[in-house]
């Protein structure tokens, strides 16, 4: 048995052809490979950013209810531990620079093999004692580390994620015949900054002449329109190129006989807002569809069911199971993720809700038809706890500020390890100000999909705080999670 899982970085949905056929997006190779897929119509994130999403997936599980930013802990069990303990060959070729920073730990080391290319966003790469500066007047964010990496993609081939995808084309052909792996492509395009060679600028006649602006900022939108208009088009340059790429990885596959038979995974971690609700980037406000509501098309080696569409709510903690049961292992007790083949063939009760977000923010629910976002009761945001083994999150650790406040214990339900309960002290504990989710807002998507017309309706609001709390329960959420949202569902779980 053989998987690979494409990883796609802030791939924003709205802009593939396969889920709306007046997508901006050139994106052929995704169109065609989304052929030879069973296409989930109905998939969420459960945790977001970038490393909640991946642990996330390497779990089965959601960590956004019990921690923020972080590693993988010592009592995970994960994806590629379970495959590598049955048999099974693991291989990782990323760009992602989060793995290797301070609050990405012990994630690539789980596989039997990894390959990492550098540069992208702030990877400290290029060594400068004397760092070049930035424009001051280019709108959004600023970095001179990126502007010494940049001077390495002398052409195409040379960014990091066509090196990427060229690193899996390399292991394929190597691997030509080999049975029983798991190999995992991930490619931090089409994240920002969105940086790409001109001839993808020019498939969306781009010739804007103002400010440089593709790196924006997680803020509300205070550039000119024209400005923000440019900075979509380049998001879609980046994607085209991640496309381009794609598309050798899936030619290559074809060539050593390695398609047809294989479990072809492709999706993303979370999308990015490029000036909707008046917001551009991810974190501070509302888990809009824009950033919540992802692609995922599966490849099943020998089904006769390509093209079929399921309504089913899913999520990335479904993953797990799904490479597990399709390579023969048992599914870990903790995995509260479902078989994706098992839901598409109806052989899974389905969910009557999903629930997602940001640690220490809103947490949202969707049912199918409405969705629903859960602000916090009070500005103080308590209460609220951080629960980890390694005490670290985005690029610091938690250090001797915490130290009196930290406690240990046996604090989560479904391990025996014990673990620091961290009080969340500072907003940039979560992502930040609140002031952008504290207030509650329930959606009609089938009559609103934008999520332009807020709904004033109490009875289908406590209806959902129900399917919230349901949702809350089945992921053993913390019970301080419910008082501080004002919830009344506190009931145990073990």
């Amino acid at each position: 048995m053989k998987t690979i899982l494409v990883l796609m970085d802030t791939l924003n949905r709205r802009y593939l052809k396969t889920y709306n056929e007046r997508a901006k997006g050139i994106t052929p190779n995704i169109n065609a490979f989304s052929k030879d897929c069973i296409i989930y119509d109905n998939h969420f994130i459960g945790s977001a950013p970038c490393m909640p999403a991946r642990r996330d997936i390497f779990t089965g599980r959601m960590q956004f209810l019990e921690r923020g930013w972080g590693g993988v802990e010592p009592f995970d069990i994960t994806l590629p531990s379970v495959l590598r303990e049955n048999g099974v060959f693991t291989h990782i070729t990323t760009d992602h620079t989060h793995y290797f920073e301070i609050g990405g730990e012990n994630y690539c080391y789980l596989f039997n093999t990894w390959d990492y290319h550098r540069g992208q966003e702030f990877d400290t790469w290029i060594s400068r004692v004397n760092q070049p500066s930035v424009d001051p007047e280019s709108y959004g964010k600023k970095s001179s580390q990126y502007l010494l990496n940049r001077t390495k993609f002398t052409k195409e081939s040379e960014y990091p994620s066509p090196r990427t995808f060229r690193s899996a084309c390399s292991w394929v052909e190597q691997n030509n015949g080999a049975d029983d792996f798991f190999l995992m492509v991930e490619s931090f395009d089409p994240h920002e900054p969105f940086d790409c060679p001109e001839k993808y600028h020019q498939m969306y006649n781009d010739n804007y002449v103002g400010r440089e602006f593709c790196w924006p900022t997680y803020a509300e939108v205070t550039e000119p329109a024209e400005a923000v208009e440019h900075l979509e088009k380049c998001y879609l340059g980046t994607l085209s190129m991640a496309d381009y790429w794609f598309g050798r990885l899936l030619e290559t596959l074809k060539k050593n006989n390695m398609y047809e038979d294989t479990l072809i995974i492709f999706t993303t971690d979370h999308g990015h807002m490029l000036g909707e609700h008046g917001f551009t980037g991810k974190n501070i406000m509302h888990a809009y569809n824009e950033m919540a509501h992802i692609p995922l098309m599966i490849h099943f080696p020998g089904t006769k069911e390509s093209g079929k569409r399921v309504k089913a709510l899913t999520q990335n903690i479904d993953l797990m199971p799904t490479i597990l049961q399709h390579h023969g292992c048992k599914i870990p007790e903790r995995v509260k993720g479902m078989s994706l083949r098992d839901i598409a063939e109806d052989r899974e009760k389905p969910r009557e809700q999903v629930i997602y977000g940001w640690f220490g923010r809103a947490v949202n629910v969707y049912d199918g038809r409405y969705t629903y976002f859960r602000a916090p009761e009070n500005r103080e945001n308590s209460p609220l706890y951080q629960y980890c083994a390694i005490p670290s999150t985005c690029w610091r650790y938690f250090d001797e500020r915490y130290a009196q406040a930290m406690e240990m214990g046996r604090f989560l339900p479904y391990t025996h390890y014990p673990v620091y309960k961290i009080p969340a002290l500072f907003p940039e504990d979560y992502s930040g100000n609140i002031e952008y989710v504290m207030t509650s807002m329930l959606f009609d998507l089938q009559n609103d999909y934008e999520q332009l017309n807020r709904l004033e309706d109490a009875e289908k609001e406590a209806d959902m705080c129900k399917k919230l709390e349901a949702g809350m329960r089945e992921a053993q959420a913390p019970e301080e999670q419910y008082v501080r949202l004002g919830l009344k569902g506190t009931e145990k779980t073990g």
